[in-house]
């Protein structure tokens, strides 16, 4: 998943004030190197704390909400997570599972036809329209039509 504008500030501004906290405890540990000591001993407590914090709320912190599913329309299917494989129209069997791929594929680009695959951060994946398909992970196998 590429990360957002929002999460890349983020990660700079932390990068940033960790390496102004490392210079001035160097300077700090030049000067008097019993200080720092004990500067260094409170500042790792405070960070293990806000690290168990943040790592508890990335985890948890999304109130059990998940991301909207919805599919409106004949036949349409929406997931929240990857679909093996989806058949909609009458007669058809269902394709084989094609094989896991080596490397991981590039992000797909939703075509103008009927199944698409919706992947947003946390946002709605909708599948409106007669067959569309719609999934918030990787879509294996679709197939809309008839046979």
């Amino acid at each position: 998943m590429a990360a957002t504008a929002r999460s890349q500030a983020l990660l700079r501004s932390g990068v940033g004030v960790a390496a102004v906290g490392v210079v001035a405890l160097l300077v700090v540990a030049f000067v008097d190197l019993g200080k720092a000591d004990q500067i260094a001993s409170v500042t790792g407590v405070v960070l293990a704390v806000a690290g168990l914090g943040l790592s508890l709320w990335a985890q948890f912190g999304h109130g059990g909400r998940a991301a909207p599913v919805e599919a409106s329309g004949p036949r349409s299917v929406a997931a929240g997570g990857s679909i093996g494989t989806v058949v909609t129209g009458d007669g058809v069997r269902t394709p084989p599972t094609p094989p896991a791929p080596q490397t991981p594929p590039a992000p797909p680009t939703p075509p103008a036809g009927s199944a698409a695959a919706g992947t947003t951060a946390g946002g709605p994946v909708t599948a409106s329209g007669e067959r569309s398909v719609a999934a918030g992970g990787d879509i294996g196998s679709v197939s809309t039509g008839d046979a």
